[in-house]
């Protein structure tokens, strides 16, 4: 397996699962990623361990996500195969039930500042530094996490209670439904505020998810900061409430509601990537890290288990 590729997950008694811990004789499930973005999974056991970056649980039809701790919640390949391995074990215990939705919440004041550009600029590739092996691999990693949403048998809803910034705006949006605290937090799209340029794919979700050329404008060539009651005006949000308990709440009842419609998971995910079948063609690439394509991820894929 390779090392920045494997994270751990338990079950807990009280119905979730948490990243990177586990309890002495507990089940340890070990997910790996490889390079067609498929998971590899095997089951071992293991001490517990310091270090949540996020949990699973499991109330009534609905599981929730939640990105834990207080920081910025920056996408580095950690935070993203830990959300992927929650996804991935809401979609296997879904199989066992009726109808499930998804909820996809954090701690703090940060939904998620966008991708973890700290680690990215520490490429382990000095000699040929243009290789970009690090911003290569973070950006496969997170085209499979939003293929993952798109890809999932059920309901998705994003609980947006803090900042979403750049990637984080676009790990919100690859939800089917966003709610979103008043009180707190913006919907930003910083990338020229911030002299970078934007991925296509990033467009494609955005147009995809709002329907106004206008918006467009605002939210890519203008850098807006979004409040929750800008976003219902303007299609991105829908629905905005006090605190961040509230909006939780409203997600829980808006994902319950998804769940008494009793659809088939597999007929909804199927019509899912129908709707976004620009989306899913455009996650194949990533202009802005050099990535055109999978020929070149294996090779990132063996540096970077060299680290």
């Amino acid at each position: 397996m390779w090392r920045l590729n494997s994270y751990f997950y338990r079950r807990r008694q009280s119905q979730s699962w948490a990243a990177d811990g586990t309890t002495k004789g507990s089940p340890l499930i070990i997910i790996s990623l490889a390079s067609n973005c498929t998971l590899r999974i095997c089951v071992r056991e293991r001490e517990r361990t310091e270090g949540e970056m996020c949990t699973l649980e499991k109330r009534d039809g609905l599981f929730i996500i939640t990105i834990t701790g207080c920081d910025e919640h920056r996408l580095n390949p950690i935070l993203i195969d830990s959300i992927r391995a929650a996804l991935h074990r809401a979609k296997i215990e879904s199989e066992s039930m009726g109808p499930t939705a998804l909820i996809t919440t954090a701690h703090g004041k940060f939904f998620s500042n966008g991708y973890d550009l700290s680690w990215a600029a520490s490429d382990p590739n000095p000699v040929q530094p243009q290789a970009q092996v690090r911003p290569k691999l973070m950006s496969k990693k997170f085209r499979c996490l939003v293929s993952d949403l798109i890809s999932l048998p059920m309901p998705t809803i994003a609980a947006v209670t803090g900042h979403a910034s750049a990637a984080g705006f676009v790990l919100a949006l690859s939800h089917d439904y966003v709610v979103m605290r008043n009180d707190r937090g913006f919907l930003y799209m910083s990338e020229l505020d911030i002299r970078m340029k934007i991925p296509s794919w990033f467009v494609q979700i955005v147009k995809s998810k709002i329907a106004s050329p206008k918006v467009w404008r605002e939210v890519v060539l203008k850098a807006a900061k979004i409040t929750a009651g800008m976003g219902v005006e303007w299609g991105i949000v829908d629905s905005a409430h006090d605190s961040a308990e509230e909006t939780v709440e409203a997600a829980a009842r808006l994902g319950m509601e998804l769940v008494k419609k009793n659809w088939d998971g597999k007929a909804y995910a199927e019509n899912r990537k129908t709707v976004l079948a620009d989306v899913m063609a455009s996650l194949s690439s990533d202009e802005t890290v050099g990535s055109y394509g999978d020929t070149d991820f294996n090779d990132s894929i063996e540096a970077i288990s060299r680290l």
